[in-house]
């Protein structure tokens, strides 16, 4: 079988950190508050000006210089975010620009926190059949813009940062290794509890006085029932890629989770029975960078030698929607 594999890897954050002790003076919260809710201590602003495409422009660049490839060399660009530059068109023909891919085709995705898994999940069907050699998957985006600074919105606000990471996706030379599959699912029902009710098109106008007012234009969150959410889908969808491929929780080296709470991670490996060190921390510096998060983490891992050949590593995570996914590779 032909299987995809990760040939190269790139994030970009931006340089202005903003700590936890830099929000008190929006909002009645503490450092402690925030790290004890969280685990995150800081996270990253973008500056005014710059949306996903151009973070996810950064990465891209790195991650073709990394793989030693040319633009011309990608077949298909997939850019998933929340969070891109304009209402339309998305922010995958932005990047497309900006690399000088004239004619590789482009496409957008939309799952939020669960966006990285969705688009490796489609470069690894196009590569699989055959129909596409190279794929730059890209997630990105930038928050700050979007996020309420006073107490109305703490719940959310403190949660996230700007940033974006880029992989590359080609045949396996092994059919042995690479991604050995991928798990995606989704549930509906829970689409209001983490949301933006405004801009809507199923409203005349998008936006009303009385929504912008009632401060409906910003992100809201059921953190109670998203949390409940996540720490069972999580092992759901990790227990499927393992029982899938013929391995149990012990043969994992790697779990690599979405970045959307420390306390998220930590439940679901204490329940898995998953040792802390084989699973990858980064939202104590960069909170929650959404579709960005796992192709960050992923970045940081390859830079740090973590993996070695044949390592078992999954990918999993859960968001907005709602929707929950998961990715098993033998590097």
């Amino acid at each position: 079988m032909r299987r995809s594999k990760i040939i190269a890897t790139g994030r970009h954050l931006p340089e202005r950190v903003v700590t936890n002790a830099e929000l008190e003076k929006f909002m009645d919260t503490t450092h402690q508050w925030i790290l004890d809710r969280s685990g995150i201590e800081e996270r990253r602003y973008a500056e005014f000006g710059v949306g996903p495409s151009d973070l996810g422009y950064e990465a891209a660049v790195i991650a073709l210089e990394r793989a030693g490839m040319e633009i011309t060399d990608i077949d298909l660009i997939i850019f998933a975010t929340l969070s891109p530059d304009n209402g339309f068109p998305g922010p995958g023909c932005r990047l497309n620009h900006r690399l000088g891919a004239k004619g590789i085709a482009t496409v957008d995705v939309r799952n939020q926190c669960t966006g990285f898994v969705y688009g490796m999940s489609i470069a690894d069907q196009f590569i699989k059949t055959g129909m596409y050699d190279h794929i730059l998957v890209v997630g990105g985006e930038v928050h700050s813009t979007g996020l309420e600074f006073a107490d109305r919105g703490r719940e959310v606000t403190v949660l996230f940062g700007d940033g974006a990471g880029a992989a590359i996706l080609g045949p396996s030379d092994d059919d042995s290794r690479g991604l050995l599959s991928t798990h995606l699912h989704a549930d509906g029902k829970g689409f209001k509890e983490l949301w933006v009710e405004f801009p809507a098109s199923r409203r005349m106008p998008r936006e009303i006085h009385q929504a912008l007012d009632e401060g409906r234009q910003w992100p809201r969150m059921n953190g109670t029932k998203v949390f409940r959410n996540a720490v069972v889908r999580l092992p759901e969808v990790i227990n499927e890629a393992l029982e899938a491929n013929g391995y149990t929780v012990a043969d994992i080296d790697h779990l690599v989770p979405h970045q959307a709470n420390m306390r998220i991670n930590q439940f679901v490996a204490h329940k898995m029975g998953i040792p802390n060190e084989k699973i990858w921390h980064n939202i104590q510096r960069f909170g929650n960078t959404t579709a960005a998060t796992i192709p960050i983490c992923l970045d940081e891992m390859i830079e740090e030698d973590k993996f070695k050949e044949g390592d078992v590593v999954v990918i999993a995570a859960f968001g907005a929607g709602y929707t929950w996914g998961s990715v098993l590779i033998r590097w």
